[in-house]
Protein backbone atom coordinates (compact mmCIF):
# COMPACT_ATOMS: atom_id res chain seq x y z
CA UNK A 1 0.00 0.00 0.00
CA UNK A 2 2.66 2.54 0.93
CA UNK A 3 4.01 1.78 -2.49
CA UNK A 4 1.16 2.34 -3.86
CA UNK A 5 0.42 5.93 -2.60
CA UNK A 6 4.04 6.42 -3.15
CA UNK A 7 2.77 5.84 -6.99
CA UNK A 8 0.10 7.95 -7.03
CA UNK A 9 1.80 10.82 -5.07
CA UNK A 10 4.56 11.01 -7.86
CA UNK A 11 2.23 10.36 -10.75
CA UNK A 12 0.34 13.70 -9.44
CA UNK A 13 3.82 15.38 -9.00
CA UNK A 14 4.36 14.58 -12.70
CA UNK A 15 0.63 15.89 -13.69
CA UNK A 16 1.21 19.09 -12.16
CA UNK A 17 4.61 19.27 -13.66
CA UNK A 18 3.04 18.90 -17.04
CA UNK A 19 0.35 21.09 -16.63
CA UNK A 20 2.58 23.83 -15.61
CA UNK A 21 4.91 23.38 -18.70
CA UNK A 22 1.30 23.44 -20.51
CA UNK A 23 0.59 26.80 -19.12
CA UNK A 24 4.08 28.00 -19.56
CA UNK A 25 3.59 27.49 -22.88
CA UNK A 26 0.72 28.73 -23.63
CA UNK A 27 1.66 32.20 -22.30
CA UNK A 28 4.69 31.80 -23.86
CA UNK A 29 2.64 31.46 -27.91
CA UNK A 30 0.75 33.42 -30.04
CA UNK A 31 -2.82 32.24 -29.40
CA UNK A 32 -5.16 30.74 -31.96
CA UNK A 33 -7.25 32.57 -34.60
CA UNK A 34 -7.29 36.13 -35.59
CA UNK A 35 -4.93 39.07 -33.89
CA UNK A 36 -6.91 42.87 -33.94
CA UNK A 37 -4.53 45.90 -33.44
CA UNK A 38 -6.35 48.69 -32.50
CA UNK A 39 -4.75 52.19 -33.47
CA UNK A 40 -5.72 55.66 -32.75
CA UNK A 41 -4.25 56.49 -35.89
CA UNK A 42 -7.01 57.43 -38.82
CA UNK A 43 -6.19 56.11 -42.71
CA UNK A 44 -3.92 57.35 -45.01
CA UNK A 45 -0.77 58.89 -44.11
CA UNK A 46 3.43 57.59 -43.67
CA UNK A 47 2.61 56.69 -39.89
CA UNK A 48 -0.46 54.26 -40.87
CA UNK A 49 1.64 52.62 -44.02
CA UNK A 50 4.45 51.78 -41.72
CA UNK A 51 1.61 50.20 -39.27
CA UNK A 52 0.11 47.97 -42.14
CA UNK A 53 3.44 47.08 -43.25
CA UNK A 54 4.06 45.64 -39.57
CA UNK A 55 0.84 44.20 -39.39
CA UNK A 56 1.23 42.98 -42.82
CA UNK A 57 4.42 41.05 -42.02
CA UNK A 58 3.50 39.53 -38.44
CA UNK A 59 0.13 37.79 -39.95
CA UNK A 60 2.69 36.18 -42.34
CA UNK A 61 4.86 35.18 -39.82
CA UNK A 62 2.46 34.12 -37.25
CA UNK A 63 0.48 32.30 -39.89
CA UNK A 64 -2.70 34.03 -38.49
CA UNK A 65 -5.07 37.06 -39.43
CA UNK A 66 -3.94 39.92 -38.19
CA UNK A 67 -6.24 43.28 -38.73
CA UNK A 68 -5.06 47.21 -37.67
CA UNK A 69 -8.32 48.82 -37.10
CA UNK A 70 -8.12 52.25 -36.82
CA UNK A 71 -9.99 53.57 -34.37
CA UNK A 72 -9.83 57.62 -34.13
CA UNK A 73 -11.39 59.55 -31.85
CA UNK A 74 -10.75 61.62 -28.22
CA UNK A 75 -7.40 62.52 -29.06
CA UNK A 76 -6.65 58.39 -28.39
CA UNK A 77 -9.07 57.84 -26.12
CA UNK A 78 -10.84 55.47 -27.62
CA UNK A 79 -8.19 53.03 -28.95
CA UNK A 80 -6.73 53.22 -25.53
CA UNK A 81 -10.18 52.11 -24.00
CA UNK A 82 -10.83 49.11 -25.94
CA UNK A 83 -6.88 47.92 -25.51
CA UNK A 84 -7.32 48.40 -21.69
CA UNK A 85 -10.36 46.23 -21.41
CA UNK A 86 -9.69 43.25 -23.46
CA UNK A 87 -8.46 40.43 -22.31
CA UNK A 88 -4.59 39.85 -21.80
CA UNK A 89 -4.41 37.19 -23.84
CA UNK A 90 -2.80 38.55 -26.83
CA UNK A 91 -5.73 38.63 -29.25
CA UNK A 92 -6.15 42.59 -28.51
CA UNK A 93 -2.89 44.69 -29.20
CA UNK A 94 -3.00 48.77 -29.22
CA UNK A 95 -0.25 50.53 -31.70
CA UNK A 96 -0.39 53.71 -29.54
CA UNK A 97 1.18 56.84 -30.49
CA UNK A 98 3.29 59.08 -28.56
CA UNK A 99 -0.29 61.46 -27.25
CA UNK A 100 -1.75 58.39 -25.71
CA UNK A 101 0.97 58.60 -23.04
CA UNK A 102 1.99 62.27 -23.23
CA UNK A 103 -1.48 64.04 -23.73
CA UNK A 104 -4.39 61.92 -21.70
CA UNK A 105 -3.27 61.57 -18.97
CA UNK A 106 -3.04 65.11 -18.46
CA UNK A 107 -6.26 66.16 -19.87
CA UNK A 108 -8.53 63.42 -18.87
CA UNK A 109 -7.77 63.38 -15.17
CA UNK A 110 -10.56 61.07 -14.69
CA UNK A 111 -10.01 57.75 -16.62
CA UNK A 112 -11.92 54.86 -16.25
CA UNK A 113 -8.88 53.21 -16.71
CA UNK A 114 -4.85 53.73 -15.88
CA UNK A 115 -3.10 54.34 -19.30
CA UNK A 116 0.42 53.15 -16.97
CA UNK A 117 -1.54 49.66 -16.54
CA UNK A 118 -0.91 48.78 -20.35
CA UNK A 119 1.60 46.20 -21.14
CA UNK A 120 4.77 47.58 -22.84
CA UNK A 121 5.09 45.30 -25.60
CA UNK A 122 8.06 46.56 -28.40
CA UNK A 123 8.83 49.60 -30.14
CA UNK A 124 7.77 50.44 -33.98
CA UNK A 125 8.57 53.76 -35.23
CA UNK A 126 9.35 57.27 -34.67
CA UNK A 127 9.60 60.27 -37.07
CA UNK A 128 11.53 63.36 -36.48
CA UNK A 129 9.68 66.81 -36.20
CA UNK A 130 10.79 69.14 -38.82
CA UNK A 131 10.00 72.88 -39.58
CA UNK A 132 8.85 74.02 -43.72
CA UNK A 133 7.40 76.86 -45.34
CA UNK A 134 5.75 77.78 -48.15
CA UNK A 135 7.66 78.47 -51.01
CA UNK A 136 6.96 82.04 -51.36
CA UNK A 137 7.95 82.93 -47.88
CA UNK A 138 11.74 84.50 -48.05
CA UNK A 139 13.66 82.83 -45.73
CA UNK A 140 16.24 80.35 -46.37
CA UNK A 141 17.16 79.34 -42.83
CA UNK A 142 15.81 78.74 -39.37
CA UNK A 143 17.43 81.94 -37.97
CA UNK A 144 15.87 83.97 -40.72
CA UNK A 145 12.72 82.52 -39.75
CA UNK A 146 12.96 83.47 -36.68
CA UNK A 147 14.10 86.67 -37.04
CA UNK A 148 11.17 87.28 -39.49
CA UNK A 149 8.52 86.38 -37.18
CA UNK A 150 9.95 88.89 -35.02
CA UNK A 151 9.66 91.43 -37.40
CA UNK A 152 6.34 91.05 -38.37
CA UNK A 153 3.02 92.20 -37.04
CA UNK A 154 1.67 89.56 -35.24
CA UNK A 155 4.48 87.08 -35.76
CA UNK A 156 3.78 84.49 -37.91
CA UNK A 157 1.23 81.63 -38.33
CA UNK A 158 1.85 77.88 -38.45
CA UNK A 159 -0.02 74.65 -39.31
CA UNK A 160 0.49 72.73 -35.82
CA UNK A 161 -1.88 69.64 -36.92
CA UNK A 162 -4.69 69.20 -34.54
CA UNK A 163 -4.55 70.89 -30.43
CA UNK A 164 -2.41 68.22 -28.55
CA UNK A 165 -0.84 66.57 -31.00
CA UNK A 166 3.26 66.32 -31.01
CA UNK A 167 3.37 69.11 -33.84
CA UNK A 168 1.27 71.03 -31.20
CA UNK A 169 3.79 70.01 -28.39
CA UNK A 170 6.84 70.98 -30.96
CA UNK A 171 5.37 73.89 -32.00
CA UNK A 172 5.02 75.47 -28.18
CA UNK A 173 8.46 74.19 -27.03
CA UNK A 174 9.98 75.89 -30.50
CA UNK A 175 8.67 78.79 -29.73
CA UNK A 176 9.30 78.60 -26.20
CA UNK A 177 13.13 77.26 -26.65
CA UNK A 178 14.05 80.02 -29.57
CA UNK A 179 11.93 82.88 -29.10
CA UNK A 180 10.26 82.70 -32.14
CA UNK A 181 6.70 84.63 -32.51
CA UNK A 182 3.90 82.28 -33.41
CA UNK A 183 0.46 81.24 -33.27
CA UNK A 184 -0.52 77.76 -33.84
CA UNK A 185 -3.07 76.86 -35.90
CA UNK A 186 -4.86 73.47 -35.80
CA UNK A 187 -6.12 71.19 -38.33
CA UNK A 188 -8.30 68.17 -38.52
CA UNK A 189 -5.69 66.74 -41.21
CA UNK A 190 -2.99 67.43 -43.12
CA UNK A 191 -4.45 68.35 -46.55
CA UNK A 192 -6.30 71.37 -45.25
CA UNK A 193 -3.28 72.62 -43.81
CA UNK A 194 -1.66 72.02 -47.36
CA UNK A 195 -4.67 74.21 -48.75
CA UNK A 196 -4.12 77.19 -46.66
CA UNK A 197 0.24 76.69 -46.79
CA UNK A 198 -0.14 76.59 -50.94
CA UNK A 199 -2.27 79.72 -50.40
CA UNK A 200 0.30 81.45 -48.10
CA UNK A 201 -2.49 82.04 -45.40
CA UNK A 202 -0.20 79.81 -42.96
CA UNK A 203 3.19 80.57 -43.90
CA UNK A 204 5.05 77.41 -41.53
CA UNK A 205 4.21 74.52 -41.07
CA UNK A 206 6.04 71.90 -38.08
CA UNK A 207 5.03 68.51 -38.62
CA UNK A 208 6.34 65.07 -38.93
CA UNK A 209 9.20 64.56 -41.64
CA UNK A 210 7.73 63.34 -44.85
CA UNK A 211 3.96 63.63 -45.44
CA UNK A 212 3.54 67.10 -46.53
CA UNK A 213 7.15 68.16 -45.85
CA UNK A 214 7.88 66.50 -49.06
CA UNK A 215 6.09 68.50 -51.45
CA UNK A 216 8.03 70.49 -53.65
CA UNK A 217 5.81 73.78 -52.24
CA UNK A 218 7.65 73.60 -49.14
CA UNK A 219 10.50 74.28 -48.14
CA UNK A 220 12.77 72.37 -45.25
CA UNK A 221 14.31 74.45 -43.51
CA UNK A 222 15.36 72.33 -40.32
CA UNK A 223 14.69 69.27 -38.78
CA UNK A 224 14.36 67.86 -35.19
CA UNK A 225 16.49 64.98 -34.68
CA UNK A 226 19.58 64.93 -32.32
CA UNK A 227 21.81 64.81 -35.25
CA UNK A 228 21.69 65.25 -39.17
CA UNK A 229 19.81 62.85 -40.78
CA UNK A 230 22.20 60.67 -43.70
CA UNK A 231 19.15 60.59 -46.06
CA UNK A 232 18.88 64.46 -45.80
CA UNK A 233 22.52 65.79 -44.73
CA UNK A 234 22.37 69.16 -46.23
CA UNK A 235 18.97 69.98 -43.96
CA UNK A 236 20.22 71.61 -40.59
CA UNK A 237 18.94 70.18 -37.22
CA UNK A 238 16.64 72.19 -35.29
CA UNK A 239 19.52 72.35 -32.22
CA UNK A 240 22.22 73.76 -34.66
CA UNK A 241 20.40 77.00 -33.84
CA UNK A 242 18.22 75.76 -30.57
CA UNK A 243 20.67 73.80 -28.70
CA UNK A 244 19.41 70.81 -27.34
CA UNK A 245 16.01 71.11 -28.98
CA UNK A 246 15.11 67.39 -30.04
CA UNK A 247 11.45 65.83 -30.96
CA UNK A 248 9.59 63.14 -32.74
CA UNK A 249 6.08 61.73 -32.60
CA UNK A 250 6.60 57.78 -32.51
CA UNK A 251 4.51 54.82 -31.68
CA UNK A 252 4.94 51.44 -29.70
CA UNK A 253 2.73 48.64 -29.88
CA UNK A 254 1.65 48.00 -26.20
CA UNK A 255 -0.93 44.90 -24.42
CA UNK A 256 -3.89 44.89 -22.11
CA UNK A 257 -3.35 45.56 -18.20
CA UNK A 258 -2.16 41.96 -16.91
CA UNK A 259 -0.65 40.42 -19.93
CA UNK A 260 1.78 37.94 -18.93
CA UNK A 261 5.17 39.08 -19.20
CA UNK A 262 6.21 35.56 -21.02
CA UNK A 263 3.80 36.34 -24.28
CA UNK A 264 4.79 40.22 -24.14
CA UNK A 265 8.39 39.02 -25.01
CA UNK A 266 7.20 36.72 -27.26
CA UNK A 267 5.20 39.10 -29.47
CA UNK A 268 8.57 41.34 -28.69
CA UNK A 269 11.34 39.26 -30.45
CA UNK A 270 8.82 38.64 -33.33
CA UNK A 271 8.22 42.30 -33.82
CA UNK A 272 12.17 43.24 -33.24
CA UNK A 273 12.87 40.55 -36.45
CA UNK A 274 10.05 41.68 -39.01
CA UNK A 275 11.25 45.11 -38.09
CA UNK A 276 15.06 43.84 -38.92
CA UNK A 277 13.69 42.36 -42.15
CA UNK A 278 15.86 44.24 -44.92
CA UNK A 279 12.64 45.56 -47.40
CA UNK A 280 10.75 46.57 -44.00
CA UNK A 281 14.34 48.82 -43.22
CA UNK A 282 14.14 50.21 -46.24
CA UNK A 283 10.09 51.18 -46.75
CA UNK A 284 10.37 52.57 -43.33
CA UNK A 285 13.45 54.51 -44.52
CA UNK A 286 11.23 55.65 -47.66
CA UNK A 287 9.13 57.10 -45.04
CA UNK A 288 11.19 59.00 -42.94
CA UNK A 289 10.81 56.29 -40.24
CA UNK A 290 13.55 54.55 -37.46
CA UNK A 291 12.96 52.52 -34.91
CA UNK A 292 14.52 51.00 -31.59
CA UNK A 293 15.51 47.48 -30.72
CA UNK A 294 14.00 47.67 -27.36
CA UNK A 295 13.02 45.46 -25.38
CA UNK A 296 9.42 45.62 -23.64
CA UNK A 297 11.55 46.85 -19.99
CA UNK A 298 13.40 49.44 -22.40
CA UNK A 299 10.09 50.69 -23.85
CA UNK A 300 8.63 51.01 -20.66
CA UNK A 301 11.79 53.67 -19.62
CA UNK A 302 11.27 55.36 -22.78
CA UNK A 303 7.72 55.94 -21.70
CA UNK A 304 8.90 57.40 -19.10
CA UNK A 305 11.18 59.60 -20.39
CA UNK A 306 9.52 61.65 -22.89
CA UNK A 307 6.67 61.62 -20.14
CA UNK A 308 8.84 63.49 -17.83
CA UNK A 309 10.53 65.93 -20.80
CA UNK A 310 6.57 66.53 -22.43
CA UNK A 311 4.41 66.88 -19.39
CA UNK A 312 5.22 70.73 -18.74
CA UNK A 313 4.75 71.41 -22.47
CA UNK A 314 1.59 69.76 -21.95
CA UNK A 315 0.88 72.16 -18.88
CA UNK A 316 1.42 75.39 -19.93
CA UNK A 317 -0.69 74.55 -22.70
CA UNK A 318 -3.25 74.69 -20.52
CA UNK A 319 -5.07 71.62 -22.77
CA UNK A 320 -7.84 70.21 -21.17
CA UNK A 321 -11.19 67.61 -21.73
CA UNK A 322 -12.66 69.61 -24.21
CA UNK A 323 -9.92 70.21 -26.69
Amino acid sequence: MPRLVGWIGVTAAAILTLSAAAVRAQLDSIPAGPIKIVTQQGPGGATITAMRLVTDRLEKRWGRPVTLVPQPGGGGLLAAKTAAEAAPDGRTLFMALASTFLVLPETHKSLPFDIARLTPVGFVGEVPMAVGVSAELPVTSLQELIALSKQRPGGLNVAAAFRGSLPDLTTELFRARSGAVITPIHYPGSAQAMTDIMSGRVPVLIEGLGGPLGSRQIKLLAIASPERLHSRPRIPTIAETVPGFAASGWYVLVAPPRTPATLAKRINADLRAVLAQPDVVQKFAELSTATRDYTPEQVADFIRAERRRWTPVVQRLKLNEDH
